[in-house]
């Protein structure tokens, strides 16, 4: 199956099957694709707006230059998608408790995003921009964070000892972020 160009609109993916193939520079608009199986699909150059992706199966699944926009991704195992070419950008999306553990996923936007608990651990976010979006108990482990941008993002807590950060950028209003893992008593 191989689609290109392809308008989806207000589709419910959880009752009409998605066929396994190619989407090329498709979009899908107000789908429903919760707990939906994703896996032998190649989404390529490919616009999710305002879906339902929550609990969403990638096991093997393809994201190659992908956006997602307005959607709700919560609890999705990003680091089970196949890594090859792996790119995507985010924008006004709640992305909560999904993972993106051990992936290399440089120069990704987090654009206004609700990124709660999710897991970034062991990641390669260098490069990656953060803007305005709440990383509250997000997890930073082992994770290359150089040249990251965290300077509008609020919430994060990221322990320089553990983390790569050489050149990431942080607002003088967001250092606590860094700060709270020596439990520091920080006095205005």
């Amino acid at each position: 199956m191989s689609a290109q160009n392809q308008l989806f609109k207000q589709v419910s993916f959880v009752e009409k099957t998605l066929k396994k193939g190619e989407y090329l520079q498709c979009t899908f608009d107000g789908c429903d694709f919760t707990e939906v199986d994703v896996k032998g699909c190649l989404f390529d150059d490919c616009s999710f707006q305002n879906c339902n992706l929550s609990g969403l199966k990638v096991r093997g699944a393809s994201f190659q230059e992908v956006s997602f926009k307005g959607c709700k991704i919560l609890g999705v195992r990003f680091d089970e998608c196949n890594p090859m070419l792996l790119s995507f950008t985010f924008e006004d999306c709640n992305l909560s408790f999904s993972s993106f553990f051990k992936l290399s996923i440089r120069a990704t936007q987090f654009k206004n995003c609700k990124l709660e608990q999710v897991d970034f651990s062991q990641a390669d976010l260098n490069k990656s921009v953060f803007s305005d979006s709440d990383l509250f108990n997000a997890v930073f482990d082992q994770s290359n964070l150089e040249q990251a941008d965290f300077r509008t993002s609020h919430h994060f807590q990221i322990n320089p000892l553990n983390n790569k950060l050489k050149k990431a950028k942080f607002s003088a209003d967001n250092l606590q972020g860094l700060l709270s893992s020596f439990q520091l008593d920080i006095q205005p």
